[in-house]
C-alpha cells in the first residue's frame, strides 16, 4: 500500500515507538521566540543541562517588539521577555535574529526566508502557527513550553501520529479572490474543528498554481481548522523559492530527495474533501472565530446557538446585516498569514493613487525586515505612505495584543491576520478577517467593498 506525503516524512523521523502509540521523533529544526522559550531555558539551567543541538536552534524576536521606535520597549513584561531571550541565546550558543538585524521578523517568516525551512524536515516552534512551514513539504507544528524544553534537551519529541485528510482544491481562482479566501471558506463550511486529529494535505491544480507565499497562507491557518499540521507537496515552485537562500547550502544534494516527497497514487487517506474555487467569492468574518464568516454579498446568518448570540453581542452586529454595513475604524495589513511581499504588492495595486478614508487608521507591518527592505526597494512604502497608511517596522504587531499595536475597544478592524477571537487585537477589539486586497480596499473606502469591482 502506498504512503501519503505526511507518512513518508513522519516515518523517516521515528526513532522509537510502535504505530498507534506515541512515537519519538527526531526534530530537524527548532525555531524559538521570546514568549514561549524563557521557562524552557530556565528548566535547562535548573537541571544543569546543556542545549542538545544549538546548531539546529534559531531565535527571533517578534511577539512583543514595538513597530515604532523599536528599541524603546516601555512594557516591563515585554522588555523582560526580549532581554531574556537575548541573554539565553548568548548563554546557550543560539543564533538569534536580533532586534533591528537584517533577518529579524515573525518566526514563521524568518524560517522560509533564510532557507532554514526545507522540504522533508520536522520543524517545531512554541507557536501554534508553525503549520505555516508545511507549505514546503515539511512536518511543522506548534508545541508547548514543556515540549520546547524537551527539544532543547534531546532534539526529540514524543508525538502520536495523526490521521490523513486530503483537501483536493481545483479550478481557477476568480479575479479578486486569493489563498486567504480559500482557507477562510473551508473553515466557514466545515468548522473550526474539522481538522482535529488529522494532518491536512492540500492538493490539486489550484494549489500547484499558487506562489509559495500563498501556499504558506493556507498552511498557516490549518490550525484554525483544528489541525496541528498542514502540508503540501514540494515542487519546482518550492525548489525555486529555497534555492540560493543563506541556509540552503545543501540545495543541489537535497533536491533529488525532495522530489520523492509526494503522496503515492495508491495512498489511502482517512478522509477526503474536494473543493472547486471557480465560483469562490471574497470572504469576510463577522464573528469571534474563523468559522463565523460569509461570502462578501451574503447576509450574516441567523442565530443558531448561544455562541452565535455571544458573538453578535460582542461584535455589535445583527443577523441579516452584510459586510458592507460594518463601520470600520482600523485596517491592519500584517501578521504571519499575510505580511509577505506578494501580499503587500497586491494591496499596493489597490492603494496606489488613492487615499485612506478619514475614518480609518491604517497600518502596514511587513512581517520581516527582509520583506520591508524588498518592499522599500520597490517603492511600496511610498505608495502606502502617500495614501495615508502608517509604514511600520516588522513584528507580530496588531495580530495580537502583546505589543503597543492594539485596536481600541469597540472598534471594528479589517485584518489580514489569522484569528478574530475576543480581545485578540486588544480589549474589546472587533476583528474581521479578510485578504490583503479586501483590507486595502476597505482602507480606501472606509468600509468593506467587493474587491472584485475595485481591481482593474
Amino acid at each position: 500500500m502506498g504512503q501519503t506525503l505526511f507518512d513518508k516524512v513522519w516515518d523517516k523521523h521515528v526513532l522509537h515507538g510502535n504505530v498507534g502509540d506515541p512515537q519519538l521523533l527526531y526534530i530537524d529544526l527548532h525555531l524559538i521566540h521570546e514568549v514561549t522559550s524563557p521557562q524552557a531555558f530556565e528548566g535547562l539551567r535548573i537541571q544543569n543541562r546543556r542545549l542538545r543541538r544549538p546548531d539546529l536552534t534559531f531565535a527571533t524576536l517578534d511577539h512583543n517588539v514595538p513597530t515604532v521606535d523599536i528599541f524603546n520597549i516601555k512594557d516591563e513584561i515585554a522588555n523582560k521577555q526580549i532581554t531574556t531571550l537575548q541573554k539565553n541565546a548568548k548563554d546557550f550558543g543560539v543564533h538569534i535574529f536580533d532586534m533591528g538585524s537584517d533577518e529579524q521578523g515573525i518566526v514563521h517568516m524568518v524560517g522560509p526566508e533564510t532557507g532554514l525551512t526545507q522540504p522533508g524536515k520536522t520543524i517545531v516552534c512554541g507557536d501554534s502557527h508553525t503549520a505555516t512551514h508545511g507549505a514546503f513539504g515539511a512536518i511543522a507544528f506548534g508545541i508547548g513550553t514543556s515540549e520546547v524544553e524537551h527539544v532543547f534537551a534531546t532534539q526529540t519529541l514524543w508525538q502520536t501520529k495523526p490521521k490523513n485528510l486530503k483537501i483536493d482544491i481545483n479550478g481557477k481562482l476568480p479575479k479578486g479572490v486569493y489563498a486567504k479566501d480559500i482557507i477562510l471558506y473551508l473553515i466557514n463550511q466545515y468548522g473550526v474543528d474539522f481538522g482535529t486529529g488529522y494532518a491536512l494535505e492540500f492538493t490539486g491544480e489550484t494549489i500547484k498554481s499558487l506562489s509559495m507565499e500563498a501556499r504558506m497562507t493556507i498552511c498557516n491557518m490549518a490550525i484554525e481548522a483544528g489541525a496541528k499540521y498542514g502540508i503540501m507537496q514540494p515542487d519546482e515552485t518550492t525548489f525555486e523559492y529555497v534555492k540560493g537562500r543563506p541556509y540552503a547550502d545543501n540545495f543541489e544534494r537535497s533536491i533529488s530527495e525532495w522530489k520523492q516527497l509526494y503522496s503515492d497514487k495508491d495512498a489511502i487517506f482517512d478522509k477526503v474533501i474536494e473543493m472547486d474555487v471557480s465560483e469562490l467569492e471574497p470572504q469576510v468574518t463577522w464573528g469571534t472565530n474563523p468559522e463565523m464568516g460569509v461570502n462578501f454579498n451574503t447576509p450574516f446568518p441567523e442565530i443558531k446557538d448561544s455562541n452565535d448570540e455571544r458573538a453578535y453581542q460582542y461584535m455589535g452586529l445583527e443577523p441579516g446585516q452584510k459586510a458592507e454595513d460594518i463601520e470600520l475604524g482600523y485596517v491592519f495589513l500584517g501578521s504571519c498569514t499575510n505580511a509577505r511581499i506578494t501580499d503587500l504588492i497586491e494591496a499596493s495595486h489597490i492603494v496606489k493613487g488613492n487615499h485612506v478614508h478619514p475614518n480609518i487608521t491604517a497600518i502596514v507591518v511587513p512581517g520581516s525586515r527582509t520583506v520591508k527592505k524588498e518592499a522599500e526597494s520597490m517603492g511600496l512604502d511610498k505608495v502606502f505612505k502617500e495614501a495615508g497608511f502608517e509604514w511600520r517596522e516588522p513584528g507580530c504587531s496588531m495580530c495580537l495584543g502583546m505589543n503597543p499595536d492594539q485596536v481600541p475597544e469597540g472598534v471594528h478592524c479589517a485584518s489580514t491576520s489569522n484569528r478574530n477571537f475576543e480581545g485578540r487585537q486588544g480589549k474589546g477589539a472587533r476583528t474581521h478577517l479578510v485578504s490583503p486586497a479586501m483590507a486595502a480596499a476597505a482602507a480606501i473606502n472606509g468600509r468593506f467593498v467587493d474587491v472584485r469591482k475595485v481591481i482593474v
